[in-house]
């Protein structure tokens, strides 16, 4: 595996090796675990989110995955709340850590009840060893009144927590937002007014994956009764980047940005990255291949600065974002054409059928099924080349709009 310094960053004044860090969730959940994923090569670790006084179950089964034809777990529902261990028990594990692993980076995510749990554990936290502090305002199944994503949602709330943290401690906090809100910019500015360092995002998004048709049950069945919970993995990413976008094109906000939601391949972390993120956060894809993923996520964006020639993730940091615009100013004055390799086809006629009905009848059969496309009707949806199942087989061109 690549020990590369092309991929050292510094975020809020500590230095990580690479900005592959493990989520606060199941896959940090104790020191054994942590220590695993240290020895694997991640550059950090948020510890899974400790809490004082709640005694904390989990409902079980506490997953679902969503599969959607032969791909599996391209989503993952869950109603798993925050550490059902002892805050002792935690807090033993963090000293630990920080001890044998003093130069790996080490965030504590806490999430209390009310002003003085928010100062206490962000006290002991750091006094233990945490690195920097995760301020969990973002957990959309918590069973606890003014918890989770109650509070991501109230910026008073947001600021008034936050600065009961700031005023015990000395490390850097990073406030952890909710998705489930309509402009994520609000809650990220009052965690700003209360003196936060950075931003986090997202959280997992509210949902239903699924229900048992024949029980009338949603999932996952809890004896009977399932709930509105998380959602995370694959399909997450779209919405997980619109968010980071946002965070980092409010000028008010100018923070340093930790991305997550997603995440399974160093391109799906690239992608957070040319939109402004400078670490990257990781749970479901570990969930379900482990913690060796980082050895591919490392030596694919080695391999992928060293090609374009960046020396530093903060070159490469935020690149995209002068790329994104709003609808407006975009380029009304082009359109594309669609262009058919007929070499490649397999005359399987999907173009043809998406074309009729969803595009604008452009595309014809031969008697051999090859399609043809008429440019002149062709407007460039291209959806035609999104559901061809080979995959260079339609490609477009840019012309000017008639």
């Amino acid at each position: 595996m690549k020990n590369n310094n092309r991929l050292a960053i510094n975020f809020c004044g500590v230095e990580f090796e690479n900005p592959f860090c493990l989520s606060s969730s199941p896959v940090s959940n104790t020191a054994e675990m942590v220590e695993r994923a240290y020895d694997a090569g991640w550059g950090g670790v948020v510890f899974k989110t400790v809490g004082r006084d709640l005694r904390i179950t989990h409902p079980s089964p506490r997953l679902n995955a969503y599969h959607y034809q032969e791909k599996r777990v391209v989503g993952l529902q869950n109603v798993e709340m925050i550490s059902d261990r002892t805050l002792e028990e935690n807090l033993k594990d963090i000293t630990y850590l920080k001890k044998k692993y003093p130069n790996r980076v080490l965030i504590v995510s806490i999430m209390g009840l009310k002003e003085d749990d928010w100062s206490d554990l962000a006290h002991r936290c750091q006094d233990a060893g945490g690195d920097l502090l995760e301020l969990n305002f973002s957990c959309p199944q918590m069973a606890y009144e003014g918890t989770g994503s109650d509070v991501g949602k109230d910026e008073d709330l947001i600021e008034k927590f936050t600065v009961a943290c700031k005023k015990v401690t000395s490390i850097p906090i990073i406030a952890k937002m909710t998705p489930n809100v309509t402009d994520m910019t609000l809650p990220a500015l009052a965690a700003k007014r209360g003196g936060a360092d950075a931003i986090s995002a997202i959280n997992t998004i509210k949902c239903i994956s699924g229900i048992d048709i024949d029980k009338f049950i949603p999932l996952p069945n809890v004896d009977g009764k399932s709930t509105v919970s998380g959602f995370s993995g694959p399909s997450a990413k779209p919405i997980g980047l619109r968010f980071i976008s946002d965070l980092a094109r409010e000028q008010q906000l100018n923070l340093p940005l930790s991305g997550m939601g997603g995440i399974v391949t160093w391109i799906d972390a690239l992608h957070y990255i040319l939109l402004g993120a400078s670490t990257i956060q990781v749970t479901t894809s570990i969930m379900r291949y482990g913690y060796r993923i980082v050895e591919e996520m490392i030596e694919g964006l080695s391999d992928y600065m060293e090609e374009k020639g960046f020396d530093s993730i903060d070159q490469v940091c935020g690149k995209a974002l002068e790329n994104l615009v709003t609808p407006d100013l975009l380029n009304h004055g082009v359109e594309a054409r669609s262009q058919i390799d007929r070499d490649l086809c397999l005359g399987c006629g999907q173009c043809y059928i998406t074309c009729q009905d969803a595009g604008n009848q452009a595309i014809t059969l031969g008697e051999d099924r090859k399609p043809t496309v008429d440019e002149d009707r062709c407007f460039g949806c291209l959806m035609c080349k999104h559901i061809c199942p080979v995959w260079d087989c339609i490609s477009y061109k840019m012309v000017a709009r008639q």
